[in-house]
């Protein structure tokens, strides 16, 4: 866990030092374009955080239940939760056809756990415990707030460089000595975006490895949740899901291009919001 940790918040950290590294270039290193950099980053990050909740809610077409209107599924989510010694989470079904789950909200007093309807219908008992200890966890990590500024940051890094570019293409009225370095600009308007992408493909991954291993740890054994994403990956490409792509990778399973099997090139791996399923797999069952 705490090789994991470590991992996250170094990239996490590469984030924040990429975007003042943009700024500091458009600037030309001065003071202020730093302090705006830091500034837009904050101002994205805080936002996106705080309503994460209604954001995912929202696009997944989600409603919040009472236990009466699904009482074994909420049932299973509050002795989760309670075994995993947290405060109990509100709980949300998004009418899809297509088996997956997320979580979302601030931390552990204001989250919501979500599964689809094709989830709840498709899969036994014990599967569904291993998806909602899987996203369980995501609470428990406060992965919903890292995942969040890694996607403001990432944001806020291609907007500033597309910015750029379009500065330099059209921008006058400055000194040529105050002038940042054209080709340093054309550099970092294309680059800047590809790296923070991958930046923050890889916080996802990791997220995603390390709440694979704690919902194992919660449930005594990988295997139902390893089962679950067996039966995820089959019938996800026959159900397609309708879902914003800025909130695609908060799902157990990308529900519009996970990497399916061990086929896929080590690029797409390093642009995938999430571990290809076979190596997920291959790890719970070593648990």
């Amino acid at each position: 866990m705490f090789k994991n940790t470590l991992k996250t918040t170094a990239l996490l950290a590469a984030l924040g030092g990429l975007i003042v590294a943009v700024a500091g270039v458009i600037g030309g290193g001065s003071a202020t374009s730093l302090t705006i950099g830091l500034g837009l980053a904050l101002v994205m990050v805080g936002g996106s955080y705080w309503f994460s909740d209604k954001l995912a809610l929202k696009s997944a077409r989600a409603h919040v239940i009472e236990r009466h209107e699904a009482p074994e599924f909420y049932d299973i989510v509050a002795s989760l939760a309670q075994r995993a010694n947290m405060p109990m989470p509100r709980v949300a079904i998004s009418p899809s056809d297509q088996p997956n789950a997320f979580a979302t909200g601030r931390g552990p007093r204001n989250a919501v756990v979500c599964a689809t309807t094709g989830l709840l219908q498709s899969m036994p008992r014990n599967e569904i415990e291993g998806v909602m200890a899987h996203e369980l966890m995501h609470v428990k990590h406060r992965d919903i707030l890292i995942g969040s500024v890694a996607a403001a940051i990432a944001t806020a890094i291609s907007y500033i460089a597309q910015m750029a570019m379009f500065a330099s293409m059209f921008g006058g009225g400055r000194d040529d000595e105050d002038r940042p370095n054209p080709l340093a600009m054309l550099l970092m308007s294309l680059l800047a975006p590809i790296a923070a992408s991958l930046i923050q493909m890889a916080v996802s991954r990791s997220r995603e490895f390390e709440a694979d291993r704690g919902a194992a740890e919660l449930l005594g054994s990988g295997h139902s949740l390893a089962d679950a994403l067996e039966r995820i990956e089959t019938l996800a490409a026959r159900r397609p899901m309708m879902v914003a792509p800025a909130q695609a990778q908060a799902y157990i399973h990308n529900p519009l291009n996970e990497l399916r099997g061990g086929r896929n090139s080590s690029m797409a791996r390093l642009f995938s919001t999430h571990p290809a399923t076979d190596e997920r797999i291959r790890r719970l069952r070593a648990i």
